[in-house]
């Protein structure tokens, strides 16, 4: 294995004293980059762009040459594992995904199984190309969607405000839904574990649309499958966990074994540190804050770290940043972490 010269990350997922915050960004791998762009518009479109290892792995690395992140993550997609397991998707333009069948019966578990590796080769393939183009000089971080998240895709079909289609199973189909949701975390795990035996440095495991739960009901449906997850990556690389729009969870994810919980921009620094029972945090700025100029951008991310002050911490928005956004501005971002210290 290649020893890393920017280890940043993984010593502080591990709660170890460092000499400075690491800090990349969720959604780092294109958008707002004009490289990125080149790429995407030689090909047909995302899902091409995903699914061919060489121009994955290339669009993985342009951020850590760009704007000089301490970690990459693969390009890839949460939605590679309903497609494995069964269920085709398409990324409709400006749209988001859209799903030619769903899970609404026991019947069409039929349609559906427990996702093969081979079927996902393609990922792991441009992993070992990233991993190879690297040469050590940052971590990798590999990544799935958390189970109820990709459950509310395969139930509902495509993006919701509300997911009311796939609450509704939890209700009134529950065998169903634990189901659907075990095929999820069988195939997941068996994912993350090829992420890990191809060179991943750390998993991030995100639950998109947590926020769509109600406490009790999270944590009697969703967590369960979660700690499945941590339960057998155990040991293997670094694990973060992060929950959107989930703040009341944050107690409970940090039972989980993970290294580290992801915040988003609306949980108070100093709740998020009482209830995470020593564990790493990752986040929390608010990405419309890199609309702003130089000056406040400066200014908000020194306030941000100052809250987490020597909290084990790795800095992030607290989501991805968004299409529209100037390069300069995340890079002044990433700088003012990279010079901050704390007293």
């Amino acid at each position: 294995m290649t020893t890393l010269k920017n280890d940043l990350l993984l010593r502080t997922a591990r709660g170890e004293k460092t000499e400075r915050t690491p800090v990349w960004l969720m959604r780092q791998a294109g958008r707002i980059l004009p490289e990125y762009r080149a790429v995407r518009s030689s090909l047909s479109g995302f899902k091409e762009l995903v699914e061919t290892p060489e121009r994955a792995a290339e669009v993985t690395i342009q951020p850590v040459d760009i704007l000089d992140v301490d970690a990459a993550i693969i390009f890839s997609d949460i939605l590679v594992i309903p497609e494995a397991m069964g269920l085709t998707y398409e990324m409709v333009e400006k749209k988001g995904p859209l799903f030619r069948s769903t899970i609404s019966s026991k019947a069409d578990l039929s349609k559906i199984r427990v996702s093969d590796s081979s079927e996902l080769a393609y990922v792991y393939e441009a992993i070992k190309l990233t991993v190879k183009e690297l040469d050590g000089r940052v971590p990798l971080i590999g990544f799935a969607g958390a189970p109820f998240t990709i459950f509310c895709y395969m139930v509902e079909g495509s993006g919701s405000k509300t997911f009311s289609k796939a609450r509704a199973m939890l209700y009134a189909e529950p065998e169903l839904a634990n189901e659907l949701m075990q095929m999820i975390t069988d195939s997941t795990i068996a994912y993350l574990k090829g992420q890990v035996e191809v060179g991943a440095n750390l998993l991030q495991i995100f639950d998109s649309w947590a926020s769509v739960l109600n406490p009790e009901i999270y944590k009697s449906f969703a967590l369960p499958y979660m700690k499945q997850i941590t339960d057998a990556l155990m040991g293997s690389v670094p694990i973060t966990v992060f929950a959107k729009g989930a703040n009341f969870s944050i107690g409970d994810l940090a039972q989980l074994e993970c290294n580290t919980i992801g915040l988003d921009w609306n949980v108070p620094v100093e709740f998020a540190k009482g209830q995470s029972h020593g564990k790493t945090l990752q986040g929390n700025l608010d990405p419309a804050v890199l609309y702003s100029s130089g000056k406040d951008i400066v200014k908000h991310t020194k306030t941000m770290m100052a809250a987490f002050g020597n909290h084990p911490h790795i800095a992030n928005l607290g989501h991805g940043v968004y299409p529209d956004m100037k390069p300069d501005a995340v890079r002044t971002f990433i700088n003012t972490v990279k010079e901050y210290r704390h007293e």
